[in-house]
C-alpha cells in the first residue's frame, strides 16, 4: 500500500518496526519496557502490541513479577513468523541450514556434490533445502527466501556463474531464474567470501567497522569489500576476485580466467603455501596443516619457521598493499584456513609488512566467527531481507 508522510498507517508502521527491532535485540520485554525503549506512550505501546499479536509477529512469553502485587506480561518475537535457508555449495558437498525469524538455527543438512548437468544441480539444491527444512520441522513452503553461497560470482546481467570452473553443473544460463523456479522461492546467489564478510559484520571483528575488507586465504584467495555496511560486487559480480590480481612477486599470467590462476593465487594460494614451507623443511599435505606446524615451530624459536612464515607474510602483504592503497579501509580481516592456522604470529607478520608498504595503516584482525561463516553470512543476508518484508506487513 502506498503511504504519504504523516499518515496514520505510516506512523503505525514506523512504531511497529521500532518495537520489533527492539524485541529482536533486547527481548523478551514487557509493555512498559517497550514504551521506554521506543519512546512510545503507554496507550500507543498497548495498541501496538495488540496489533503485532494479531498479525502473529509477537507472542506472550509469560508473566514477569514486579513490585508487591504487580505483574507484567512479557512479549517476544514469534520465531515461527518467518524462516530462511542458507546453502554453501562446494565441490564435495552442499551444506544447508534453516533459521527462524529470530536467527536461531533450527535445522541443517548435507548432500554430496552436484553432478555435471544443470538440472541435476537445481534438483540437488532443492533436496538440500528440503532436507534442512525437514530437520527444522517445517515444509519448504514455509521458507521466506534462500541465499546460496558459491565459490564464484553471478553476473547480474546474464545470471551466469563465473570464476568457478571447478563447480560442475552450475554454469548454466539463467541460473537465478532456474533456481527460483526449481525451489519455488525467492533465491539469491552470493559469493562465499562476501558471505563470510557479512558474518563478520554481524557477529565478528567488523561489528563496529562498516568500511572494511576481508581477505580469504585457503585453497583459493578472495576478497570481500564492504563500504558503508554494504557489499561491493562490481559490474559483473567479480569485485574481490583478487586471486587473479597481478602482484610483483609473481610472473604475469595472460588470460588468467583460462589458466584458472593468477598472480596472488600463484604465490599465496594453498599449493604455493605448501611449496614454500616445504622448501623451508616442513611437511604436510594441506596448507593449514603445514602452516600450523610452522607456527608451532616459530613459537619454539625455529629460524626456518621465521623465514618461511616471513616470506608468506610478505606475499600476502604485497597483495593487500594494492588493495589498501586503492580502498583505504578502516579494517582488514584475515579469514580462511591459512590465516587461522598461522594465528596471531602470522597476523602480526602480515600487519608489520603491510604497514611498511602503504601510507594508510589499517589494523589487521583474524576472523572470529565460529562455525561455518559462509552459512552464517547466508542466513544473515536472508534474514535481513525476510525481516524487511515481514516487519513491513503490518502496514494497512
Amino acid at each position: 500500500m502506498t503511504t504519504t508522510p504523516g499518515t496514520p498507517s505510516l506512523l503505525r508502521a514506523i512504531n511497529d518496526r521500532a518495537a520489533l527491532e527492539v524485541l529482536l535485540r533486547r527481548g523478551p520485554l514487557t509493555r512498559p519496557e517497550i514504551g521506554v525503549l521506543t519512546g512510545l506512550s503507554k496507550p500507543t505501546a498497548s495498541q501496538l502490541l495488540t496489533r503485532l499479536r494479531e498479525a502473529g509477529l509477537v507472542v506472550l512469553d509469560g508473566i514477569r513479577e514486579g513490585g508487591p502485587g504487580r505483574t507484567a506480561e512479557a512479549y517476544r518475537i514469534n520465531p515461527d513468523a518467518g524462516h530462511v535457508a542458507g546453502l554453501e555449495v562446494r565441490r564435495a558437498q552442499i551444506r544447508a541450514s534453516v533459521a527462524d525469524l529470530t536467527g536461531a538455527v533450527t535445522g541443517s543438512f548435507e548432500l554430496p556434490t552436484p553432478g555435471s548437468s544443470g538440472g541435476d544441480a537445481i534438483a540437488r539444491a532443492r533436496i538440500a533445502v528440503e532436507g534442512a527444512a525437514d530437520t527444522a520441522g517445517i515444509g519448504i513452503d514455509r521458507l521466506n527466501r534462500v541465499v546460496i553461497g558459491v565459490p564464484g560470482a553471478v553476473d547480474p546481467r546474464t545470471e551466469q556463474l563465473g570464476y568457478a570452473s571447478h563447480l560442475p553443473g552450475w554454469h548454466i544460463p539463467d541460473l537465478l531464474s532456474r533456481l527460483r523456479d526449481g525451489l519455488g522461492l525467492p533465491v539469491a546467489v552470493e559469493n562465499d567470501v562476501n558471505l563470510v564478510a557479512m558474518a563478520e559484520l554481524a557477529h565478528g571483528k567488523a561489528v563496529e567497522s562498516p568500511n572494511f575488507v576481508l581477505l580469504w586465504v585457503s585453497a583459493g584467495i578472495g576478497l570481500a569489500i564492504v563500504l558503508g555496511g554494504s557489499l561491493v560486487r562490481g559490474a559483473t559480480g567479480g569485485a574481490g576476485e583478487v586471486g587473479y590480481m597481478p602482484v610483483a612477486a609473481a610472473p604475469i599470467i595472460r588470460e588468467p580466467g583460462r589458466a584458472n590462476t593468477g598472480g596472488l593465487q600463484a604465490v599465496a594460494g594453498a599449493p604455493a603455501v605448501l611449496k614454500l614451507l616445504r622448501e623451508h623443511g616442513f611437511r604436510g599435505s594441506r596448507a593449514d596443516q603445514i602452516v600450523r606446524r610452522a607456527r608451532q615451530a616459530l613459537d619454539d624459536g625455529d629460524e626456518r619457521a621465521a623465514a618461511g612464515l616471513g616470506e608468506l607474510a610478505t606475499r600476502l602483504a604485497t597483495g593487500l598493499a594494492a588493495i589498501v592503497s586503492v580502498l583505504d579501509p578502516e579494517l582488514v580481516v584475515l579469514a580462511g584456513d591459512v590465516p587461522l592456522a598461522g594465528g596471531e604470529p602470522l597476523r602480526v607478520l602480515v600487519e608489520q609488512e603491510l604497514h611498511t608498504m602503504t601510507i594508510p595503516h589499517p589494523p589487521l584482525r583474524l576472523s572470529s566467527v565460529d562455525g561455518n561463516p559462509v552459512l552464517t553470512g547466508a542466513l544473515h543476508l536472508a534474514l535481513g531481507e525476510a525481516r524487511e518484508e515481514i516487519f513491513s506487513s503490518t502496514v494497512r
